[in-house]
């Protein structure tokens, strides 16, 4: 009872806990601060000119009216006050300015055929901002720096302006922009992570009922396991985890590896009492045994998850810490509650048994009961796994050929898998905020938004030399396919100056002192600093990252080649580009990942045991499916993404539990007198069960996943479900022929050696 009230005290500290978890999500959950990458683009180019735009979109018949811009007038006037907003820039602010120079009155014309007027005489003006007949955009800018806490708070206030700015009844005005769709992307992440653990615990007491059938309270694992969630929810939260589109999916993993402990623990615990049936005895034997097994089996788990924290990527080193504490503390939980349950429980019956008059044992011991619970009634599972046996040993040589095979031509196949960084490829693609936003750069004239920006450093911004140099790089530029569109200061002067470049820097301040600051800042940083945005259209989604990857070589080279003036150093970034450095993190980087986790089991195993055998038996039949996991990847065109880059760290984490509790028992046998073969048999027959029920539950908790409407969860969830089946064909298929092999050879050899020692010892007696 002592044990079970302080581990009831440590829910009620991991609720507290749980409050302090945030979500987290953009550039930083997949490039870290400290690389180059995110430091150039966060201080050169994020803090001096980027800016966080929300767009709201109008959509009518007739866009130059009077009327709208009167009401979009009204929502810039509400919005320009707030908080955080810097500017709104909207075709009504523009109107009233050239309507003064034209009239002398600053108002929106009263007529619809003077506002057509207006917007029609001043393309270059309004271009962006009316891009065609049927749509009006009005851009509501943020400071790049801006809090996404901050960004939501803004997104609120202007959805409720737009109500109150009384827009035409036929007008559809809609709030988009990334901002909006990354902050409605968290949100419906956060609420579909509920379902999905519910979903989670349906299959698995669906599971513990059909395969956990050989125990009393075969369901008790389950709440075992969320006690440890509860504690994993905790840690999150003090600890500063965050919660992101990958670290997220770690609860029904949790869940699935978490309830696989309780069941060993509980399988042992009914075994023991069955044979003994003495309550102190099972406990003490459940330790003995099964503690350490279990606890090698996590700590070699856990050594596979710790690969995981070499990746760039930061939510998958989230992911990382997340699985690495969250077993620990199912184990803990398992260990103590689910071990003390089991033996509440079985001492209750016991006692409501005597009241009925149903049991007639003795009391023994300091007045314990005696009770044995009933023998396990269904063998179909053992049998299945006895004939198992027969064959895979029968054919071992067949079968290991196989699969080795298999796993070559499996790495070679993982080579050809593709990736994929665009986050909008990983939510649903019917997601309001993700149409609106795809809406938007469909009628944006250049065909998206992604862009390129180019930070120029120069001795003085209004330097001739360098603007020519800019206006000649441009047009070279603008002849690569995938450049649709070129945006500098220059741009701007160009217009003041009838479509020239003076040759004076006095000319070109004069012309800047013209320029509003709205416009000109968003090209010119004090006095040596200017921006070039060069528009790529939807390149993230067109030739994903490895094409802006190569996009940006290309402009490098042709900046090397078309010198800039002395002293101007020129640096490429973006937020297109800034995902180029995950590039690596899911290519070598995975692949470093799964070498780096076999190398850390390994290693454990070999210190644990000291045993070369020991140690790799346990490893070769999970590294096999590893390779087998590529030919799934590649079967079903599923490109690797930041979840799925986990994949061989989880299967070496998990898999190795699996093949080590095998091993532990199969050696049990043989040291309480079985040979290798009636070891193997009695191994299969003991815990076989329990094994292919943890397994079916890691299964679904995998396949809870499936179900998400997040294609980067339900892909990760589809592969993993499959990874996981092979994972448990391996330990029962491949691992027994594998060890009898081994081992056999082992002895072998190890009584010809003590054969001859002692015919040696022999001979030196004559």
């Amino acid at each position: 009872m002592t044990i079970l009230l302080i581990f009831f005290l440590l829910i009620l500290l991991s609720a507290q806990g749980a409050q302090k978890i945030y979500m987290k999500s953009g550039t930083e959950t997949f490039v870290g601060k400290d690389t180059e990458q995110y430091q150039t683009y966060d201080h050169l180019y994020k803090n001096q000119f980027g800016a966080e735009t929300l767009v709201v979109m109008v959509e009518g018949n007739d866009i130059k009216s009077s009327k709208l811009l009167k009401a979009t007038d009204r929502l810039a006037t509400q919005l320009e006050s707030v908080d955080g907003i810097v500017r709104v820039v909207n075709p009504a602010s523009y109107t009233k300015t050239i309507n003064y120079k034209m009239t002398g009155r600053s108002q929106i014309p009263e007529t619809d055929e003077e506002v057509e007027k207006i917007i029609d005489g001043n393309p270059a003006v309004f271009g962006q901002m009316v891009p065609d007949d049927t749509h009006m955009l009005i851009a509501v800018e943020m400071l790049g720096t801006t809090s996404k806490d901050k960004q939501k708070e803004i997104l609120d206030i202007t959805e409720k302006a737009v109500k109150f700015s009384d827009f035409p009844p036929s007008y559809t005005v809609r709030v988009t922009g990334n901002p909006s769709f990354e902050i409605a992307m968290n949100t419906q992440m956060t609420t579909s992570m509920g379902p999905l653990l519910g979903l989670a615990v349906l299959f698995m007491v669906i599971v513990l009922g059909l395969v956990f059938g050989h125990v009393r309270w075969r369901l008790l694992p389950l709440p075992i396991v969320l006690i440890g969630i509860i504690y994993t929810f905790g840690a999150m939260g003090f600890l500063g985890i965050p919660l992101s589109m990958v670290s997220m999916s770690a609860f029904p993993v949790l869940i699935g590896l978490g309830i696989d402990y309780a069941i060993q623990f509980h399988n042992r615990m009914e075994e023991e009492l069955h044979k003994e049936g003495n309550k102190s005895k099972a406990i003490i034997q459940t330790i003995k045994f099964t503690g350490p097994a279990v606890l090698i089996a996590i700590t070699m788990t856990i050594l596979g998850f710790v690969s995981l924290f070499t990746s760039t990527v930061p939510m998958i080193q989230d992911f990382g810490k997340l699985l690495t504490i969250g077993v620990v503390m199912c184990y803990l939980a398992s260990l103590f509650v689910g071990v003390i349950t089991v033996y509440t429980f079985d001492s209750m019956s016991g006692k409501f048994q005597l009241r009925k008059g149903k049991d007639k044992s003795k009391i023994i011991g300091q007045n314990e009961v005696n009770i044995s619970p009933k023998k396990p009634k269904g063998k179909a599972i053992e049998n299945v796994l006895t004939k198992l046996n027969n064959f895979t040993i029968k054919y071992s040589a067949l079968v290991i050929a196989i699969a080795a095979v298999l796993c070559v031509v499996g790495l070679q196949a993982d080579e050809k898998v593709g990736i994929q960084t665009d986050t909008q490829s990983f939510v649903p693609q019917n997601m309001a905020a993700l149409v609106n936003l795809n809406h938007m750069k469909e009628i944006i004239s250049s065909g998206g938004t992604d862009e390129l920006n180019l930070i120029i450093k120069v001795k003085n911004t209004a330097d001739p030399d360098v603007l020519k140099w800019i206006d000649k790089f441009s047009e070279y530029e603008l002849n690569r396919p995938r450049i649709k569109s070129a945006s500098s200061i220059v741009t701007l002067v160009k217009q003041y100056n009838g479509g020239t470049i003076p040759d004076t820097r006095e000319e070109i301040e004069a012309i800047y002192d013209k320029i509003p600051e709205s416009q000109k800042d968003q090209y010119v940083c004090g006095n040596n600093m200017l921006l070039l945005t060069f528009g790529i259209g939807n390149a993230q989604k067109v030739i994903k990252t490895t094409g802006v990857k190569e996009l940006r070589d290309i402009v490098q080279e042709d900046i090397q080649w078309m010198q800039a003036p002395p002293g101007t150093t020129v640096t490429i970034t973006g937020s297109a580009l800034i995902y180029t450095s995950v590039i690596t993190a899911l290519t070598d980087g995975r692949v470093a990942m799964t070498y780096i986790g076999l190398v850390l089991v390994l290693a454990g195993l070999l210190v644990v045991y000291r045993d070369w055998l020991k140690a790799l038996v346990p490893i070769i039949p999970m590294f096999m499916v590893t390779g087998w996991s590529g030919l799934v990847m590649k079967f079903l065109d599923i490109d690797y993404t930041p979840m799925t880059a986990t994949l061989g760290a989880l299967i070496l984490g998990i898999g190795c539990e699996y093949s080590i509790l095998m091993m532990e028992r199969y050696f049990e046998e043989k040291n309480e007198g079985a040979n290798p073969l009636e070891a193997i048999h009695k191994t299969s027959m003991s815990i076989g069960s329990a094994l292919l029920a943890s397994g079916s539950t890691v299964v679904c908790g995998f396949a809870a996943l499936i179900i998400s409407p997040f294609p980067l969860i339900s892909d990760f969830g589809l592969v993993t479900v499959i990874d996981i089946g092979l994972v448990l064909f391996a330990t029962f298929v491949v691992f027994p022929p594998l060890i009898l092999a081994l081992d056999s050879w082992r002895d072998k050899k190890r009584g010809v050696q003590a054969s001859a020692k002692t015919k040696n010892i022999s001979g030196a007696d004559i």
